[in-house]
């Protein structure tokens, strides 16, 4: 199986959306995860980028992340938006926010600790 190196993370409220990429850019992973099942995903993933647009609860999501190994950039989701190629869907969104994570020019918002 071909190794995911780039993650999508598209939060909300109970079903999250997860779009991961290959090194040639294939779509590896596109399904939708209960709040459960993201933590478990992830450990199960091998060390890859993940993308999110920060929110009130991506900080959370990206410490408890970052702390499996991955590396997890937030972006603000102003900067995310001119990647949405068709209407906007949660989908259509992990798939923008991963295209936009890789992005050398994409400006990152650092993660809070618990305490902020």
């Amino acid at each position: 199986m071909e190794k995911i190196i780039t993650v999508g993370l598209d939060l909300a409220k109970s079903i999250f959306q997860v779009h991961g990429i290959g090194s040639d850019g294939r779509v590896l992973v596109r399904r939708m995860l209960r709040r459960s099942q993201v933590l478990p995903f992830f450990r199960a993933l091998p060390s890859c980028l993940v993308g999110m647009e920060a929110c009130a609860s991506a900080h959370h999501w990206a410490r408890e992340i970052a702390a499996l190994g991955h590396s997890v950039r937030m972006m603000p989701p102003a900067y995310v938006k001119p990647y949405v190629k068709r209407n906007k869907t949660d989908m259509a969104d992990a798939e923008a926010i991963c295209e936009a994570v890789t992005r050398p020019t994409m400006r990152f918002v650092p993660m809070k600790t618990a305490e902020q």
